[in-house]
């Protein structure tokens, strides 16, 4: 949710509906409408991180595009050896294998889309609301 509430900021300061000193009640408002959670300071709330004051605008939304993609690239990986079990002995021999050859070795000749498509055919968010899912349903029950 931290990524939603940064990027529908970030939607009102470039439309002009908003300017920096808006920030903080935007900030908090949204944190409590949101996740009921009260912000203490602007040090802990719209000043937590560095991103805006360094010019970072524009790209929280790929935070989640790209998580949506590590979902669906875990369950295909999953498909061709037991991921966990590499995990839990501690080698990311098969993992790092499987991503050079899916993934690494194409460097930036593909588009983002392209080589996810190629890695696992279709793109389909299921897998990541199933993740978030069941991730939010072991934690919160």
């Amino acid at each position: 949710m931290h990524v939603v509430i940064r990027y529908e900021i970030e939607k009102k300061l470039f439309a002009g509906e908003i300017t920096a000193k808006d920030l903080p009640e935007i900030w908090n408002r949204l944190y409590k409408e949101y996740l009921g959670v009260d912000v203490p300071s602007d040090t802990e709330g719209v000043l937590q991180d560095s991103h805006w004051s360094g010019g970072g605008f524009g790209y929280f939304p790929s935070y989640a595009l790209g998580s949506a993609y590590a979902a669906q690239l875990f369950e295909t990986m999953k498909k061709d050896f037991d991921v966990e079990g590499e995990i839990e002995k501690g080698d990311l021999t098969k993992i790092n294998e499987w991503l050079r050859e899916k993934i690494w070795k194409f460097g930036c000749m593909k588009e983002p889309g392209d080589l996810m498509k190629d890695a696992f055919g279709e793109f389909d968010v299921t897998y990541y609301t199933d993740y978030l899912r069941n991730k939010y349903m072991e934690i919160y029950k």
